[in-house]
């Protein structure tokens, strides 16, 4: 029988913490992913939040073994999109459907929204991950460029 993980809402739909012992259960989780994130975590995802990122945490029990950071935005060339800045489960839990937990939530949320798209970028180390989100049904429609300026 396949573990089903709770998704729970730290944010609300204007982007504050409405699940602060989730916000603080997630840093360990998503400093896997994101290790330059500053000894402030709380107060760094804050200010993303008051920004317009919304976090939610996939659960088992009292532990958080997945997390997804993401936005609603609308653009020129795709419309309204839900954009997840962060998707990440924890290390030690993958291939258990943390992950497609987390991604099929967003889905919904993004069709309850009328969102035209859920669009996601990945760092091109991350070959694994790349896996996961073609065996999703996500597509690479385009490059993206950057030039650093710090």
């Amino acid at each position: 029988m396949a573990t089903e993980f709770v998704v729970v809402e730290v944010t609300d739909a204007r982007g504050a913490v409405v699940a602060a012992d989730w916000l603080a259960k997630a840093e360990a989780v998503h400093r896997q992913l994101r290790e330059q994130l500053p000894a402030d975590y709380a107060g760094r995802l804050r200010g993303i939040f008051a920004n317009g990122a919304h976090l939610c945490v996939a659960t088992e029990g009292d532990a958080v073994r997945g997390l997804a950071l993401w936005r609603l935005i609308e653009n020129t060339y795709e419309g309204r999109r839900l954009y997840v800045e962060d998707l990440v489960t924890d290390q030690a839990h993958r291939s258990r459907g943390v992950g497609k937990t987390l991604l099929d939530y967003l889905e919904r949320r993004a069709q309850a929204s009328e969102c035209d798209v859920l669009a996601l970028d990945s760092g091109t180390q991350r070959v694994d991950a790349h896996r996961f989100y073609f065996r999703e049904g996500l597509s690479i429609p385009a490059f993206c460029f950057r030039k650093r300026l710090k």
